[in-house]
């Protein structure tokens, strides 16, 4: 007996040992990803003008990473907290630990101040912080990798121009065994050449791609032809959202919107009195930063619009939203 109790004792130290020497090849082998480029961004005018319109109305950047006041319908920006970070997601929103937004500002303690521009290229791109720390990929950056290369630039060129915020955010603490997991996720950019936008839908395909459209519009463990198809869900402490079927389907998607309306669906929210809408606690929000998305030129939305078209049209009929239980 004594003999067998050995050899499960050793059998034991020998699956630890194997566990042991897993996560620690694990924590230095990956994530697998190139060293940061040397590369210096000459920032012109053009280049900041067109990475804020990027950064706040198409990829919203400084949506995640800044404060929103919930109070108001689509919780719109707090006024000075631009790209301050701080946001926390956690997993009492279905999230796989608890994350926290970055602070993007030029801050050199607490922000990005003192990162090269080769360090944000590649934590845009590829997905991992200046030390080489995985980022969760709630930030979209294999959304974001397939920008043209001269609009990344112009991203960092406008980042480099916000006010510099001093403010520390914690650091983000997946649970086990994610946190192994998500070192395996960031790897080589799917950086394009200038792409060719000769026409509406493929400048609509474009925008869509890098604004991560299909993350949230998509739901969560389906498969490939349920893209665009609405449907995922977001845990909220007012009840649980769900995000449109943006497929051009007649009775659950928006094939039988107009052009005009797809538009004005945007555009409503420039409207003082739609954009500063006050709620309840437990009224019906929205996690889509309208007030962002609004600020996008017509012709981008129109080009949105022609792309979305030409999807296949998916019959997911999403019920958007279900109040959380009454509180006894």
């Amino acid at each position: 007996m004594k003999k067998v109790f050995k050899i499960i004792g050793y059998t034991l130290v020998g699956i630890l040992a194997i566990v042991a020497a897993g996560v620690i090849y694990m924590q230095y082998a990956f994530p697998n990803v190139d060293a940061a480029p040397a590369i210096t961004i000459k920032k012109t005018p053009e280049m900041v003008v067109r990475g804020e319109y990027l950064a706040n109305h198409v990829a919203v950047c400084i949506d995640c990473h800044s404060s929103r006041d919930w109070s108001l319908f689509a919780g719109p920006l707090k006024p000075g907290t631009h790209g301050q970070g701080g946001d926390r997601f956690d997993q009492t929103m279905g999230f796989p630990g608890v994350f926290y937004a970055k602070n993007i500002t030029p801050d050199k303690e607490t922000g990005i101040g003192s990162w090269t521009d080769g360090e944000i290229y590649r934590a845009i791109t590829a997905g991992v912080n200046k030390d080489g720390d995985p980022i969760f990929p709630m930030m979209p950056y294999n959304a974001y990798s397939q920008m043209s290369e001269q609009d990344i630039y112009s991203i960092i060129a406008y980042l480099r121009t916000l006010k510099p915020i001093k403010n520390e955010v914690p650091k983000s603490d997946p649970d086990f065994p994610f946190n192994l997991i998500l070192r395996t996720l960031p790897g080589a950019p799917n950086v394009k050449a200038e792409p060719v936008l000769n026409d509406q839908v493929s400048r609509g395909k474009y925008l869509v791609t890098v604004a991560a459209c299909v993350d949230c519009h998509t739901p969560q463990e389906s498969d490939e032809k349920m893209k665009f198809a609405g449907g995922a869900e977001f845990n909220l402490p007012f009840g649980t959202i769900r995000s449109a079927n943006i497929t051009p389907d007649k009775e659950t998607g928006i094939g039988s919107w107009t052009e005009d309306a797809f538009v004005n669906r945007f555009k409503m929210h420039l409207d003082p009195e739609v954009a500063n809408r006050k709620l309840e606690p437990t009224d019906f929000n929205s996690i889509m930063p309208w007030n962002m998305y609004a600020g996008m030129k017509e012709e981008d939305l129109k080009a949105i619009y022609q792309y979305l078209r030409t999807l296949e049209p998916q019959k997911n009929k999403v019920v958007k939203f279900t109040p959380a239980p009454a509180k006894s």
